[in-house]
């Protein structure tokens, strides 16, 4: 999976999970204000992510991810080969 074609895939999965605008998902946006995520949102973001691309984020590794493209970055460097 091309660094594109995550993008594309995460956005609108993230898009449509969260009910909001493509136009506000931009790689220097911060993740949790763009999808008004609490923490109990943020579970069902990492669920997702885990279930698309079988990655698992560790609570430690969750705090790193402040935007966009530090999820994109993540799945990126994580994907099972």
């Amino acid at each position: 999976m091309t660094r594109e074609e995550i993008i594309e895939h995460a956005n609108n999965l993230l898009a449509e999970e969260f009910e909001v605008e493509m136009a506000d998902i931009t790689p220097d946006a911060n993740v949790k204000e763009t999808l008004m995520l609490d923490s109990l949102s943020l579970v069902d973001m990492v669920a997702l992510l885990k279930m698309n691309y079988k990655i698992a984020i560790p609570v430690g590794e969750l705090q790193k991810i402040q935007t966009f493209t530090d999820l994109y970055d993540y799945i990126e460097q994580h994907l099972p080969a």
